[in-house]
């Protein structure tokens, strides 16, 4: 038995520095990558900031300009929020948490101030805000929240609303919107169509929960945000109860850590984005979907639009709240999920000169992306896809050609460059130093995809 325990010990110990030296090549092949990237890069700003001392940007003087603080700045939907409000003439101070200190956004000619602030979760949090909004004299803060930051900034709201507008909803509303459990049960008393779902506090409930007498297969989500496990879509029951057991205990399931079991249905799925104030849809836009989304391309979906209008006018809502749907093969709509805060569809309005205006105005009539707006996506995901997919390469060359990328733009280049070339560079040495394993980088959320990560 001793002899048993050394070998696993010593099995568990190679398998870590084995584990260890994986991570190691493959950060040092991504930095590689990024690197022969750079040479094309630095030539594409490089064209950029010559256009603009040739073609200076036009800029629009606000009849009532404002100081916007824009939480979320590594994130790219921050960025298209902050060329809105600047376009629009109000100053616009950006922050972000001091772990991504080096974010490309920082550089835009967009941001007038940049703050790094203490984590969500640390009680400086507030504080920290607080201080900003005092001495920058910030009129309205817009969060674009993480979604483990969505809670916190509704904590936040309750002292800063003494001091400015915080588009954001209040705690009680996040916890039940961020609850896919909560969120469906007040969906279906507002007379709103959604799947059918049950509560899962423990494996044994899956284990004994009688398949036999439903029409639909189910899936397993978490209830607490799971970057990593969020993309697993098994069906249930699998093909034997032992299978289904299995899998159901293996995963982190308990009282402190639900999940949500969800009638599984098949159709064509869809995000939306809607800013909205007062009960009414002041920015709404809806596109196609899948599990892991980095393109976004406008569709018309009125019977999606009427629902979500019904919803935050049910609820009275002021603030950002995005949702996912099914269509099912019927043509039924079911919302599936919703999400309290900015959608990066939101970069679908690079070109929407009223986007500062339905923000910041009671009553201002529901802008969508104007037809003429290309449908946006992350050229270096789109490069990834290029070099890991070649028998899709004429499809992939088909959106780079006819789209735009999300964070590239002729006026304001920097943030392009250093988002790919600073920001993640520096992301990656540091996961290096400490020897740390990440999934994939998410450019579009400006971050390395980790487990238990942020």
């Amino acid at each position: 038995m001793v002899f048993d325990r050394i070998d696993n010990r010593s099995l568990q110990a190679v398998g870590s520095v084995v584990k260890a030296v994986v991570n190691v090549v493959k950060t040092v092949a991504t930095l590689s990558l990024l690197l022969l990237m750079l040479p094309f890069n630095l030539t594409l700003t490089t064209i950029a900031l010559l256009r603009t001392i040739a073609v200076k940007p036009s800029k629009t003087v606000a009849a009532n300009p404002k100081t916007i603080l824009v939480s979320g700045g590594k994130m790219t939907k921050a960025l298209q929020l902050v060329r809105s409000f600047h376009r629009a003439g109000h100053r616009v101070i950006l922050i972000e948490s001091h772990k991504y200190w080096l974010t490309g956004h920082r550089f835009s000619w967009a941001v007038d101030r940049f703050y790094t602030v203490p984590n969500p979760q640390s009680k400086e949090y507030t504080d920290a805000l607080l201080a900003i909004v005092q001495k920058e004299g910030v009129d309205v803060y817009i969060p674009v929240c993480s979604p483990v930051a969505s809670r916190y900034d509704a904590e936040a709201k309750q002292v800063l609303s003494d001091y400015c507008e915080v588009m954001h909803f209040d705690p009680e509303m996040v916890q039940k919107l961020d609850d896919k459990y909560e969120f469906s049960v007040i969906a279906a008393s507002l007379g709103l169509s959604v799947p059918e779902s049950y509560r899962i506090t423990l494996p044994q409930q899956v284990v004994d929960f009688d398949f036999s007498r439903q029409e639909r297969k189910y899936i397993l989500k978490s209830i607490p945000y799971d970057s990593v496990r969020r993309l697993d879509l098994t069906q249930l029951p699998c093909n034997t109860p032992l299978e289904t057991a299995t899998f159901v205990k293996d995963l982190p399931i308990s009282e402190r850590n639900p999940w949500i079991m969800q009638a599984f249905i098949p159709g064509q799925e869809y995000c939306t984005h809607s800013t909205v104030r007062q009960g009414k849809l002041q920015i709404h836009c809806c596109c196609k979907s899948s599990a892991f989304q980095i393109n976004y391309e406008r569709v018309d979906k009125p019977e999606i639009e009427e629902w979500v209008r019904q919803f935050v006018g049910g609820l009275n809502l002021t603030g950002q709240v995005s949702f996912d749907f099914i269509q099912a093969e019927d043509g039924s709509i079911y919302a599936i999920e919703c999400n309290p805060r900015t959608h990066s569809a939101i970069t679908m309005f690079y070109n929407h000169a009223d986007v500062s205006r339905a923000y910041l105005e009671n009553g201002f009539p529901v802008i969508q992306p104007l037809k003429s707006s290309r449908p946006t996506y992350w050229i270096y995901h789109e490069v990834w896809r290029l070099v890991t997919h070649p028998a899709k390469i004429r499809q992939r060359l088909q959106i780079i050609f006819s789209g735009k990328d999300a964070i590239f733009d002729w006026s304001d280049p920097l943030p392009f460059l250093m988002v790919h070339h600073a920001q993640i560079p520096w992301l990656l040495l540091e996961n290096l130093r400490q020897l740390k394993g990440w999934l994939r980088i998410d450019f579009n959320i400006g971050k390395l995809v980790e487990l238990a990560g942020d």
